[in-house]
This record gives structure tokens, C-alpha cells and sequence, in this order.
């Protein structure tokens, strides 16, 4: 048995999934075609579909017109080492989107992601519950995660 994510795009799939695969180390297309048969989005060879790997991830996208937008409920997070990597991402992918509180972003195709540090989740849940409650409440506080101002927030020190 195997997983795989599903991503509905309206227009332009292919050129977003070449996108996030050129950012993602480790990421590929795997394989891209158009349906042969009439489907009720239109005639044949108008829905593509393609399939690709983000990371260690496996998704397929559709191209096949307009359906339900991309929204909260499904988000593609990336855990980061490093704010370099955070810093990358968080540029390449708000360009012609839209950044939000805690990390969040919506890419220019509307699909919403949380650049994160892999750091956050080791002090969110640091045996010291004043500890983890001062780094989340300066996470709450940021747009862009920033590691740095969530160690000092571990520390005690003021931001």
C-alpha cells in the first residue's frame, strides 16, 4: 500500500510542480501526460496530470480547471535545519503569494505551506513548560520563523 498526496490545480500545475521540485533537495518529476479521453473538464489531452516527489514525499498533481481552491486543511510543511534554508524557501515560495502569522505562506498558486525549523519542535516540547510556553508565544509573534529569536525566547531573554 502506498500514500500518495493529490493536488488539484486550476491552471499552470506543471509549471508549479517543476517549481517546488527545484526547491525541495532530493525532489524530482517522476512522470507527466495528458488524460486521452474526453472527462468532464474538457476534450481530450486538456487534463494533465503529473507525478513527482517532494523530499521523501509522494504527490500527483492535476491541471484539470477550476474545482475547490487550496486551502488550510491541507498545507505542505518543510522542517528546516537551518534559517538559510528557511530563509530560501520562505523568498522562492512567497513571490506572488501571500505570507501569514507562525510560518505560514500561500505560494502564488494558492497553496498554503509552513517553512518551520526543525528547532521549534525540539523547544516546543522541552520538558521545561515555561520554556516551550516563551518560545511558542514568540513563535505566535513572528511571520517568518525566525531561530534565533526562538533560542533567546528559550533563554528568558526579551525580544
Amino acid at each position: 500500500m502506498k500514500v500518495i498526496q493529490h493536488l488539484w490545480f486550476e491552471k499552470d500545475m506543471e509549471a508549479a510542480v517543476r517549481f517546488y521540485t527545484s526547491l525541495i533537495p532530493g525532489s524530482s518529476v517522476d512522470w507527466a501526460s495528458a488524460v486521452p479521453a474526453e472527462t468532464p473538464s474538457g476534450p481530450p489531452g486538456s487534463v494533465k496530470i503529473m507525478g513527482f516527489t517532494l523530499g521523501d514525499q509522494n504527490y500527483m498533481a492535476i491541471e484539470a480547471g477550476p474545482l475547490d481552491p487550496f486551502n488550510h486543511s491541507f498545507s505542505i510543511m518543510v522542517e528546516c535545519e537551518t534559517q538559510e534554508e528557511i530563509d530560501r524557501l520562505w523568498d522562492a515560495l512567497k513571490e506572488g503569494g501571500s505570507v501569514e502569522q507562525c510560518g505560514w505562506l500561500r505560494d502564488r498558486w494558492g497553496l498554503c505551506w509552513q517553512i518551520v525549523p526543525k528547532r521549534l519542535g525540539e523547544l516546543m516540547n522541552d520538558p521545561d513548560a515555561e520554556k516551550a510556553k516563551r518560545v511558542t508565544e514568540a513563535m505566535l509573534k513572528m511571520i517568518k520563523l525566525d531561530i534565533a529569536g526562538l533560542e533567546a525566547a528559550a533563554r528568558g531573554e526579551a525580544s
